[in-house]
């Protein structure tokens, strides 16, 4: 067993250490020099592939029009140029918060002067039998995207569960390649808990006009295979749906193993404070990973898309400095499905507004929608409608109650409202 203490971060010869070499990893390592950090930062990734950005996966790459190089967060050098070791292909399977140690798969340790967890999610396995079959996917990795790429060929039958982003991104994509795609959701309408039915029909009506099965209320009960490989996905109800290949999507859950092992506190994620700093003074988190107390809702929120991963590593890495300031931007996230690209502002949780309010032509698929409690605008949600972002924000950020007839006149500047 060795012990790597190379390095001069704090005096002590330890550097700061990110485990997770991912995009957030990658942008905590350049925010900390940006930020006038001098000592050694080491990061560290299990994955064999230098940080790179995941939307992408479900999207440009996947369909082929975005090269495998422009997905990576740096070029080659830049970790050098930087002094940053990038340990890929590594393991950390604890850690030890009164040692400062963080523990590999090789029974190695490093030591740390603190501590930034960018450990990301896991992506949620199917509980049925069959599940481990050949052709079945889920989509997390740059490899994942090409296994899947590489299924989505004319007139293959393709089968996704569950009708969320990753869902309809991937389906979408299959329809673009020419695949026969069925979409199964146990729900009666696609993203129905995150967009409400209003906004949900939408995306419902979008992939059946680009002949897409979608099948809701469906209960998957079994994959049926030959010689270890899927064919097919039994319901509910008896019937199967032939298939050359199956695309799980039904949701992702936080990487807490590192923050168990170290006895943070836990709470749907990592619980950090407004700072990004978990319960050890010493470690931090950031990206999906993160709980983070947002001083704009008041409370703790965990938010799963890339925005996150992009903006968090900075405060953290501040704070790792010394330099506290709160993360206190509003959450967002984008789509892109056939024709339509979208992004969304805000944050709300299922059940959390009592009105939908919408603002443009809905069937052309060129609108905003508004979800409001007590006349305050929570999110909105811009479908082909573009540079409107940042008056959304303000409109969130201000809390203040609007006019709704107001609010739904596209002749009204949303910087009037």
């Amino acid at each position: 067993m060795s012990t790597d203490t190379a390095g001069t971060a704090d005096g002590r010869g330890r550097p700061y250490v990110i485990v997770g070499a991912s995009l957030g990893g990658a942008k905590a390592a350049e925010a900390l020099r940006e930020a006038g950090h001098q000592g050694d930062i080491v990061l560290i990734g299990a994955e064999h592939e230098r940080p790179y950005e995941r939307p992408p996966l479900s999207k440009g790459y996947l369909l082929g029009k975005t090269p495998r190089e422009k997905i990576y967060v740096h070029p080659p050098q830049w970790y050098s140029d930087h002094d940053v070791t990038l340990r890929l292909g590594t393991a950390v399977t604890s850690v030890d918060p009164v040692a400062h140690t963080v523990t590999l798969a090789d029974d190695g340790r490093i030591e740390y002067a603190k501590l930034l967890l960018t450990t990301g999610s896991v992506p949620r396995r199917l509980p049925v039998p069959g599940a481990e079959q050949d052709g079945v996917h889920y989509l997390r990795r740059v490899e994942d995207s090409d296994r899947i790429r590489a299924a989505l060929v004319p007139g293959a039958r393709v089968v996704v569960i569950g009708a969320g982003w990753i869902g309809l991104e991937t389906a979408a994509a299959a329809r673009t390649a020419g695949a026969e795609v069925t979409v199964l959701e146990a729900a009666e309408l696609p993203l129905l808990r995150v967009l409400g039915r209003e906004v949900a029909q939408v995306f419902a009506d979008l992939h059946r006009d680009h002949g897409v099965d979608l099948r809701f209320g469906a209960q998957v009960e079994e994959l049926t295979g030959e010689g270890g490989t899927v064919t097919g996905v039994r319901l509910g109800d008896g019937t199967t749906v032939a298939a050359d290949a199956v695309i799980v999507g039904i949701g992702i859950a936080p990487d807490t193993a590192l923050a168990e092992s170290a006895g943070l506190a836990l709470d749907n994620g990592v619980k950090t404070d407004e700072y990004l700093r978990t319960s050890d003074p010493d470690i931090h988190a950031a990206g999906d990973v993160a709980n983070a107390f947002h001083p704009l809702y008041g409370r703790h929120i965990r938010v799963e898309h890339w925005a996150n991963a992009l903006n968090q590593p900075q405060t953290a890495a501040r704070a790792m400095l010394g330099q506290d300031t709160p993360y206190d931007r509003v959450p967002y996230f984008f789509t892109d499905q056939y024709d339509l690209g979208m992004e969304y502002t805000g944050y709300v949780e299922p059940g959390g507004y009592d009105r939908v309010v919408l603002r443009g032509d809905v069937k052309a698929n060129e609108f905003i929608a508004f979800w409001l409690a007590d006349g305050r605008v929570l999110a909105g949600m811009n479908v082909n409608v573009w540079d409107v972002t940042d008056p959304i924000r303000e409109l969130i950020a201000a809390k203040r109650v609007v006019d709704a007839d107001r609010l739904t006149d596209p002749k009204v500047p949303l910087g009037e409202l």
